[in-house]
């Protein structure tokens, strides 16, 4: 069986919110990535339950978002609950159209003060020969904790993903300086999709006029055919970051 090419989608879901958070935008954001149909989905902030907005809000899911935008468009999904707090939690989730083999979230935080994870997935994809790890990650604001986060990341996956294994690494690194491409690149010989088609990171935040190149899409093992940017008049009112998608073709 020829392995399939895959279109992907990395999302800073703000928590459902609107980019203002006075809105609960989650049925549209849901409604939008079930429309763009990719085959694994990469999200960020995305709230497992939160009281007080379930109270405030009539049509405040009754599953966890990431069981909610799954939907019936993706067979499997994965949450990684990172911060909790009083009246909720919220982490990183990776959605699937193909099976997740096995899963697991690791605590990446640097400090009391930023609770991060690490959301790693292994996939069977039909016709790729071998298990594809999928990581959804969100790192911290500040640059020392990123590089020292950076350094648990390159050393989980030189211990749990086989060297000859394709891999993507999807998610929010609050890299505006560009300092985490040559770390990643170096140490596990992956390359930036955006890199690579434009010749620089996707500019994705604010999504109503993006400047800065947080978001990321690292991959290896893969030809990358295209990436690209969403952040028009219809996505610009959902979420403070922009979509970034890619399709890719394995090697």
């Amino acid at each position: 069986m020829t392995a399939p090419n895959l279109y992907i989608a990395s999302y800073n879901l703000h928590k459902g919110m609107s980019f203002f958070g006075g809105r609960m935008v989650l049925h549209e954001m849901r409604d939008r990535l079930h429309a763009l149909h990719p085959d694994i989905v990469f999200l960020q902030e995305v709230q497992g339950h939160h009281t007080r907005r379930k109270k405030r809000f009539a049509n405040w899911p009754e599953t966890p978002s990431s069981e909610f935008l799954a939907g019936q468009l993706w067979s499997d999904f994965a949450y990684g609950k990172n911060a909790v707090y009083e009246r909720g939690d919220h982490g990183n989730a990776i959605l699937s159209r193909f099976p997740i083999l096995e899963w697991e979230n690791e605590d990446i935080s640097d400090h009391a003060f930023e609770q991060r994870g690490l959301l790693h997935c292994v996939l069977d994809v039909p016709g790729l020969g071998q298990p594809l790890h999928a990581i959804c990650l969100h790192l911290a604001l500040t640059e020392g904790s990123r590089l020292r986060q950076l350094a648990q990341i390159i050393r989980r996956i030189r211990t749990q993903v086989p060297d000859g294994a394709p891999l993507i690494i999807a998610g929010d690194f609050n890299d505006w300086r560009g300092r985490a491409c040559a770390h990643l690149e170096e140490a596990l010989g992956l390359v930036e999709v955006f890199g690579v088609a434009h010749g620089r990171p996707a500019r994705s935040f604010p999504a109503i006029l993006p400047l800065f190149t947080l978001d990321r899409i690292y991959v290896r093992g893969f030809n990358v055919r295209t990436a690209t940017v969403l952040h028009g008049e219809a996505w610009r009112r959902l979420s403070d970051h922009a979509v970034l998608t890619a399709h890719l073709a394995p090697r």
